[in-house]
């Protein structure tokens, strides 16, 4: 399995079949799933394969005997390319990115916090999926953040599936999470790079009704360090400063809030009217001052 690029082109990631069983009986790991050995991340997933990432350039997997493709398919889209991602120097969010007016607004959360019931949400409404669960994030000629389209599919959970009123029938499950479905959705897919005009933190309140507050200071990096993908890779890659330099380009220049979501309850039509109610506020202040 390997992507060679059109017309003769160097391709910029390759994804190839290789051995490495013998290599990860080498290595040291800095945990039992995880290796690094100088410019190259191990990741060993039991049951499933060893997976080798190299330079930002080359994904490598040695499959283990009967492993599940669907399941080498979602490590190879999420920790693989997130690695990747780190050792391009693109900055890689835990989250949904939509495109909404023109601009890219990412979703991020802990796991469980509903970025993808949410992003959902919005795509009822009308508006497009950037991306699902990995977000990239890099820079224009201008320094203006940019999130890179991904590919047109969420992971959802069929509490969300039934929730939003969609139907599930012909609908894929992920390899061994019967109740969360592959859903794709090409016709509300943007597939350009839109500037990054806001960022949303969804967490869970004990409080009966949502609600949302501005991020401001030194929690705006806090923040973008939680959700960073695979953050706890950033120290071990020796990529502190460029993680460091990365967020404070952009981290004081853009809208960031926090959307509290009610543990109990259907809150997700309040939650959403709160997002898109802020997205709107700041585009008037901005049409202001612009007047002004």
């Amino acid at each position: 399995m390997s992507d060679q690029g059109g017309h003769g082109a160097t391709p910029e990631l390759t994804v190839t079949i290789r051995d490495l069983s013998t290599k990860w009986q080498e290595l040291e790991p800095i945990s039992e799933y995880v290796a690094i050995d100088s410019d190259t991340v191990y990741i060993r997933v039991p049951d499933t394969a060893i997976f080798a990432m190299y330079k930002g350039e080359n994904i490598f997997i040695s499959a283990f005997p009967n492993a599940s493709i669907d399941k080498i398919r979602l490590y190879v889209l999420g920790t693989c390319m997130g690695i990747i991602l780190m050792q391009k120097h693109i900055l890689p969010l835990h989250g949904s990115a939509i495109s909404i007016n023109g601009n890219a607004y990412a979703v991020v959360g802990h796991s469980g916090a509903g970025k993808t019931t949410t992003s959902s949400y919005l795509i009822e409404q009308g508006y497009q999926l950037l991306s699902d669960d990995l977000i990239a994030v890099t820079f224009d000629e201008n320094n203006t953040p940019l999130i890179m389209p991904a590919y047109p599919q969420q992971k959802i959970w069929q509490q969300t599936i039934d929730m939003l009123g969609m139907d599930a029938a012909g609908l894929k499950p992920l390899f061994d999470r019967e109740t969360k479905f592959a859903v794709p959705v090409p016709g509300s897919f943007c597939n350009k790079p839109l500037p990054l005009a806001g960022i949303f933190e969804l967490v869970k309140t004990d409080n009966d009704a949502p609600s949302i507050s501005p991020i401001q200071g030194l929690e705006r990096f806090h923040t973008l360090l939680q959700h960073t993908f695979r953050g706890f890779l950033i120290k071990r890659l020796g990529l502190l400063d460029w993680h460091f330099g990365t967020l404070a380009r952009f981290a004081n220049h853009i809208e960031m809030n926090r959307l509290y979501r009610p543990q109990s309850g259907d809150s997700l039509n309040a939650l959403g009217e709160l997002l898109l109610q802020s997205i709107n506020k700041e585009s008037n202040k901005n049409e202001n001052r612009a007047i002004v």
